[in-house]
């Protein structure tokens, strides 16, 4: 399957801009925070997504938008040594993950698969899920109500919403929250000037990249980390639609498109490119799994991209709205890992089990960090690729319980 020219319905579209609003919020976050060009974000974010989905077939309903994990060594190179530089080293991570994608495929996704098994691929996906909900309720806090208000239209959308309206609840959310915030004069006098002063149309800023290896030394080793993230994200996205994403189109397919996605965005002169919880947690609470919608989705962001205008309308909305409807979705994440653990029927009578389970998300969720030193350059572990780290290894190296030698080995299905 591939990118398919045929003509979207209008269920289609509006499900897409439901997906592009959802990653909206963080996209253009990581570029104002390092330094660079949020409607290049956008603008990447959309080339990336279309990339990866082409790459993969069209098999993989996911969204890429700008990765936090690149935050800090980004923004020291762009502060030291230009932007330029900074685009030179994330298209040097993306080349890594082209590297980690040939090894996958030398060594087989099925080693893979016996150190990712249930019990430790259900408790990191509650981690990445619950990980962010520490964002959901800060944006929240700046306007309790409204994020009551927000979440409520949403909640009531999805199960009393009737056709459309049901599949659409974050975008039902979001609008009410931003009608009540007008009416209420939530809205800034900031942001509504912006949005009159902005033009409709208008080319992103793109930049050209350079090679400097002081920056690509400082910025490549961190695709360590996030192939770890890769691999967690590809196995939430397949759980929640019921597919093994490993196998089929395969680990180092994505890897490869992840890496060439990655590549794409920073070429242009946006941030590195990454599969987006957002966009899971959206495909969770709609149940709509087509491909095809997200491929709307990155449409809609490359349009956000080269038009300053729609983008400020989105730059307005309250901190209150995007925190009612990150609370629904990244809850929505934390649920789908203990599904992963129920479905799979995980034992935890087994002391083996809840020591795991434990491990990962204490370190995961308690805010441990641990420092690690690759090519010179000083690194952390922590959040997610910490829990999935952490649960790989003493899944190998704790022995068995005689109970569970006895039961054949479960996979992911």
């Amino acid at each position: 399957m591939t990118l398919t020219p045929t003509r979207p319905s209008a269920r289609q579209i509006v499900l897409g801009l439901q997906h592009s609003i959802a990653m909206f919020g963080a996209t253009v976050l990581v570029p104002i925070l390092v330094g660079l060009s949020p409607s290049v974000a956008l603008f990447g974010a959309g080339v990336a997504t279309l990339l990866f989905h082409l790459l993969t077939r069209g098999q993989v309903p996911i969204f890429l938008g700008s990765s936090f994990a690149f935050i800090a060594p980004t923004a020291l190179v762009v502060k030291e040594f230009g932007p330029a530089a900074a685009g030179g080293g994330l298209i040097a991570a993306g080349a890594m993950y082209l590297l980690f994608s040939g090894l996958v495929k030398l060594l087989g996704v099925g080693r893979l698969l016996r150190v990712f098994p249930p019990v430790v691929t259900g408790p990191v996906i509650i981690v990445i899920g619950l990980g962010l909900s520490s964002v959901a309720v800060n944006q929240a806090k700046t306007n309790w109500w409204l994020a009551l208000v927000t979440l409520a239209a949403a909640v009531t959308a999805s199960i009393y919403g009737k056709g459309l309206f049901r599949m659409i609840p974050i975008l039902v959310g979001v609008v009410t929250g931003y009608v009540v915030s007008l009416l209420t004069g939530q809205v800034t006098q900031d942001g509504l000037n912006a949005i009159a002063a902005a033009p409709l149309l208008g080319l992103p800023d793109f930049h050209a990249s350079t090679l400097d290896w002081r920056a690509v030394a400082i910025i490549a080793p961190v695709a360590v980390v996030t192939f770890i993230e890769h691999v967690g994200d590809v196995i939430v996205n397949g759980r929640v639609v019921g597919k093994n994403f490993l196998e089929t189109p395969g680990l180092s397919r994505t890897l490869l498109a992840d890496g060439l996605a990655n590549m794409s965005s920073a070429a242009l002169g946006g941030p590195a490119a990454t599969t987006y919880a957002e966009n899971t947690g959206v495909l969770a609470l709609t149940r709509v799994y087509d491909p095809r919608v997200l491929q709307i989705g990155a449409v809609f962001a490359v349009l956000f991209g080269c038009s300053p205008k729609l983008a400020a309308v989105l730059r307005s909305l309250p901190q209150g709205v995007l925190g009612g409807v990150s609370i629904l979705l990244f809850g929505m994440i934390a649920s789908v890992g203990i599904r992963t653990l129920s479905e799979a029927r995980i034992d935890f009578a087994h002391s083996r089990n809840l020591i795991i389970v434990s491990l990962i998300l204490v370190l995961g969720l308690g805010g441990a960090a641990f420092p690690i030193s690759v090519a010179g350059t000083s690194l952390e572990l922590h959040g997610m690729a910490l829990a999935a780290l952490v649960g790989i290894v003493a899944n190998l190296f704790l022995p068995a319980q005689k109970a569970e030698t006895d039961e054949p080995e479960r996979t992911l299905h």
